[in-house]
């Protein structure tokens, strides 16, 4: 079945704890009749195998090698069926591949026509230390798939990231259509980077006159993301979600995490603006500092590629 935007995840699978938490995650969506995953996993083969800790064996013996590191890799995959299995109605299949882990992977998932690619974090430690896997990093990177980074094993409320981009829009689109979020709760969060214009630091000292001004234009902004923010949770709810909105100001990503801790959501969904150069997509500075640092799940989506401009989310 393909009536729906996402009814094919592929999944990034190495054993790690990672990314058994995506393959639980997986297993407790409401996936709809039809769903398929295929869980993947990746070894090194040939030359690659020179640069790992057995180079003398990989020289002497590499075909051993090899085959013993894709039969621990089929192991691997045997290993996610059970979890999988609880899923009703969600068909699974699997694979392992040959080559680098981001590259053929991101490769499979276009070649296979995935919907959805659920990769593992192995995010730890505070929120100033907190870094992705470099596997995770490069596929989010270079995926142009919606890429949802499992760090939960449920989906019971979602942040939406929401300032009326196109990438924005795409994020909100997924939330409005795919049946795997339908039963979470949804909080539409818009962030007023600067409230005070660009232009009131030009102001010369001593013009209160200039003062109403400023203030005139604070509110005009503050009312502008309340009201993108409104007509966003009414699309929502209009699609028949539980959906409601909160407006904040200051750094978008830091207020963004502020929004998913104190509402202890399990998930974000956001929207980052793809840029062309090297036939690759690269994060947005705000989306690359929530994935790297939310305790939660997050779902980036990539938006229209935008040449030569910097990402806002």
């Amino acid at each position: 079945s393909r009536d729906w935007s996402s009814d094919v995840c592929s999944s990034d699978l190495d054993g790690s704890a990672p990314a058994g938490a995506g393959l639980r995650l997986v297993a407790g969506l409401g996936w709809p009749a039809g769903s398929v995953v295929r869980v993947v996993t990746a070894i090194d083969v040939g030359t690659a195998l020179f640069g790992g800790p057995w180079p003398t064996a990989a020289i002497t013996e590499a075909a051993n090698v090899e085959e013993a590191l894709r039969d621990h890799a089929r192991k691997v995959l045997d290993g996610a069926l059970p979890v999988l299995a609880t899923a009703p109605g969600l068909a699974v299949e699997t694979a392992v591949l040959d080559g680098r882990a981001a590259t053929v992977i991101v490769a499979e998932a276009d070649r296979w026509g995935a919907d959805l690619l659920v990769v593992g974090s192995r995010g730890h430690g505070p929120i100033d230390t907190m870094l992705l896997g470099s596997v995770t990093a490069e596929i989010l990177d270079s995926a142009r798939l919606p890429v949802l980074v499992a760090r939960t094993e449920r989906v019971t409320r979602a942040v939406l990231a929401w300032d009326g981009s196109a990438a924005a829009a795409a994020a909100a689109t997924i939330v409005a259509t795919w049946p795997i979020l339908r039963s979470a709760a949804i909080r539409v969060v818009t962030v007023l980077d600067s409230p005070v214009p660009w232009w009131a630091a030009t102001m010369e000292d001593g013009a209160p006159e200039l003062v109403p001004a400023v203030l005139e234009a604070v509110d005009a902004a503050r009312a502008e993301h309340a009201a993108m923010n409104r007509t966003e949770v009414a699309t929502l709810a209009s699609a028949g979600l539980e959906a409601e909105g909160e407006v904040r100001e200051g750094d978008p990503a830091h207020a963004l995490l502020a929004a998913v801790s104190d509402w202890g959501a399990d998930l974000v969904v956001m929207g980052t603006h793809g840029r062309t150069g090297l036939a690759r997509l690269a994060l947005g500075s705000v989306a690359r500092n929530v994935v790297h640092h939310a305790a939660c799940s997050v779902l980036v989506v990539h938006g229209p590629a935008e040449p030569g401009v910097g990402a806002a989310s």
